[in-house]
């Protein structure tokens, strides 16, 4: 790949946009693989920026459209392994020990958490790949849960192309304008980091108000 996204980009590239120009130019498809995948073990790194990336790259010649798609979603699919035999190794009744240990935090959570995914984990695995933040860690509990390997890896596989066939092709019909789709894309993460946040609290707050009532 040349220096292609850089030059044509109306502004100078910085932080991790520059970064993965950098390595997209370096390696090519798998350069935009191996950035996809580290999105699943570091939410920092936001596929809703390379993904359009690769698009622009298709639209300009660089690799075709298809490349794009199948790059992407390896990396994903790769990415998403690695969690996986994570939440394996680590194992159920280790994990329920730990999180015994959060303040706040009872081992009835964790069974309450753990019937619920029982229920609903291939819901959860699949349309967990098409949200911001959960797409990262959905893998670690069906990894501790030990969910079939196949009907994971089909889970997800299927949930990452429709996730990135999106973004992709937002990039590719938007050419020099990209980077649009992942400002529109931010506003979604916000409002999925909004809901988590006032989870959150409350969870604290139910579960302060409960110790209160238990102490009185």
């Amino acid at each position: 790949m040349n220096l292609l996204l850089a030059q044509t980009a109306s502004e100078p590239m910085g932080g991790l946009a520059g970064w993965a120009v950098s390595l997209m130019d370096a390696l090519g498809g798998p350069g935009a693989a191996i950035i996809v995948g580290l999105d699943n073990l570091f939410p920092p790194i936001p596929s809703e920026l390379v993904l359009p990336l690769a698009g622009f790259s298709a639209s300009q010649g660089t690799f075709t459209l298809v490349e794009a798609l199948v790059w992407t979603t390896f990396g994903s699919v790769a990415g998403a392994i690695i969690v996986y035999y994570l939440g394996l190794l680590l194992g159920r009744d280790r994990t329920r020990r730990w999180m015994a240990k959060i303040p706040l935090v009872k081992e009835s959570d964790f069974d309450k958490t753990e019937a619920w995914f029982q229920k609903h984990g291939t819901k959860a695995v699949f349309f967990g790949r098409m949200v911001p933040i959960f797409r990262s860690l959905i893998s670690l509990p069906a990894g501790i849960e030990r969910m079939p390997f196949w009907r994971f890896l089909a889970l997800t596989t299927l949930g990452s192309l429709i996730w990135n066939t999106v973004f992709v092709l937002a990039g590719y019909g938007l050419g020099e304008s990209w980077h649009l789709v992942e400002e529109y894309a931010g506003f979604f993460q916000y409002f999925v980091i909004a809901a988590v946040a006032i989870a959150l609290t409350l969870f604290v707050v139910n579960r302060l108000r409960e110790k209160d009532r238990t102490n009185a």
